[in-house]
């Protein structure tokens, strides 16, 4: 019975050291199996979009006329000095009919057809601006072309005043060595009675004309000389035989 006994007793330990060695193995793989932590794959950010090509806006011309292209071979050059005009002259009616806008790319020439096209160069600086002919002038001597105070500002004539230019016709609505209609300007006069005695002088002296006198929007008196026919070489012996004390006498192109 006694031997029977510690048989027992000994199956029974043996039991209970392999129960307690599988709880030992099963506590282990239960502090070894709690969530894992997933790793987050992160994406890397995307690259920045790549900046589309700027480009200079191209500089607005006046658009074609009748004769010649804007660019390339030009139909008559010309070189002298510029000089402009702005708030005087500012929402007055030009030669043109169009009201004048002096922060425009316009200018105004003597001989030039209105409406012409013309690129201005400064020849000191190399800066170009191209504009339309819509007024007449300038009225002094020694100059060829009055720019808008826009243009002038464009070709680095505003500040000084005056600059040494080429002008290039890149296109005019009709011929510019032969035709068109002419007469004489003299001016600017100080005094209206001086004005007034230069016309009768004038009329006297060439009785086939029309003469006129007018104020100036600037201060002063004009007084213009209208041909026959407006013919340019009239108006041209007309020019050659006018002698004045105050005032200059100057060809001036009417269309």
């Amino acid at each position: 019975m006694r031997l029977l006994a510690c048989c027992q007793y000994g199956r029974s330990r043996r039991s209970t050291l392999r129960l307690s060695a599988v709880l030992a193995v099963l506590l282990v793989l239960a502090s070894c199996g709690g969530k894992k932590q997933s790793r987050v794959e992160i994406p890397p950010p995307p690259p920045p979009p790549t900046p589309a090509p700027t480009t200079k806006p191209e500089p607005t011309e006046p658009a074609e006329t009748a004769r010649g292209p804007r660019s390339g071979r030009a139909l008559f050059t010309e070189e002298g000095y510029a000089s402009w005009y702005g708030p005087g002259f500012h929402n007055r009616r030009a030669s043109n009919g169009e009201v004048f806008n002096m922060n425009a790319m316009t200018a105004a020439h003597r001989n030039f057809p209105l409406n012409s096209v013309v690129r201005v160069t400064n020849e000191k600086t190399g800066h170009s601006v191209v504009v339309r002919i819509t007024d007449r002038g300038p009225f002094v001597p020694n100059r060829i072309i009055d720019l808008s105070m826009g243009a002038a500002k464009a070709v680095d004539v505003w500040r000084p005043g005056t600059a040494l230019v080429k002008l290039e016709v890149l296109s005019a609505p009709s011929p510019i060595d032969h035709g068109g209609r002419w007469c004489v300007q003299i001016g600017a006069i100080p005094h209206q009675k001086d004005a007034i005695r230069l016309k009768e002088h004038l009329l006297q002296s060439f009785e086939t004309t029309q003469v006129i006198q007018f104020p100036a929007p600037d201060g002063g008196y004009w007084v213009r000389v209208k041909v026959p026919k407006d013919d340019k070489s009239r108006a041209q012996e007309v020019a050659r035989e006018t002698h004045v004390d105050e005032g200059n006498v100057f060809l001036v192109r009417l269309d």
